[in-house]
């Protein structure tokens, strides 16, 4: 697998009571001329699970060339004194009915993890589960603890019936933060990994690996939506 040198935007939306679907829609085949016009990739666009964390709510994940390309794109968007792109307004109108708000972060990825058009190609497609994880880590060590998931738990968590889809470290911070995606095939799947997580041996192991340098983390699961590229295996 070639160096990820990829940006990402990522988006955690506060969707207004049950408009999750709709969202889904204005963001996937709604979105196609501006995708277009930006040259920007959906990597994915995912429901989260509400029993794992808040609900309605939608995570939105963007693949920009590199540096220069998210700057174009930062440079057209507040290009107006209203820091608004013309050719969305219509867009960001009717996006207003479906959600209230939103978080993003820049993420850079590290060099093992895949971008979209790999994810595909590895058959990353189509899975009921994705595991979302936020981790804070000792301000600085973002980058020493990714090496270590990639040297250590990677292949292990492969074992347990995880795919690498992302793993990251977020832009404009402290190197304090990493999330990290992964695939789960199915439900039953993910119980055992869960299981796993509650003491089995290779899981303590890594615990006590990472202990001091992992100060905190928190796992939710999400759900495809029905044109995201990771249900589909193509642009929506």
């Amino acid at each position: 697998m070639a160096k990820n040198t990829h940006i990402y935007l990522h988006e955690f939306i506060d969707i207004i009571g049950h408009n999750r679907a709709n969202y889904f829609e204005h963001m996937t085949a709604g979105w196609r001329t501006a995708a277009k016009e930006r040259s920007q990739k959906t990597f994915g666009i995912w429901g989260t699970f509400g029993s794992t964390r808040r609900w309605p709510e939608v995570v939105n994940l963007w693949e920009y060339r590199d540096w220069d390309h998210i700057a174009e794109t930062f440079d057209h968007e507040t290009s107006k004194p209203n820091m608004q792109d013309p050719t969305l307004f219509e867009w960001w109108k009717k996006a207003q009915e479906f959600r209230r708000s939103g978080t993003d972060r820049i993420l850079l990825p590290t060099d093992y993890s895949p971008n979209i058009d790999e994810t595909i190609r590895r058959g990353i497609i189509g899975y009921r589960v994705f595991y979302h994880e936020m981790v804070k880590v000792t301000p600085g060590q973002a980058r020493t603890y990714l090496d270590m998931v990639g040297e250590e738990w990677v292949p292990v968590a492969k074992q347990m019936g995880m795919e690498m889809v992302g793993a990251y470290r977020t832009a404009m911070r402290n190197d304090s933060e990493v999330f990290l995606i992964w695939a789960i095939k199915d439900w039953k799947t993910w119980a055992n990994i869960e299981k796993e997580y509650e003491g089995s041996a290779r899981v303590t192991q890594w615990r006590a690996r990472t202990q001091g340098l992992a100060l905190d983390w928190e796992n939710f699961l999400m759900c495809s939506a029905p044109l995201s590229p990771t249900q589909t295996g193509k642009q929506p």
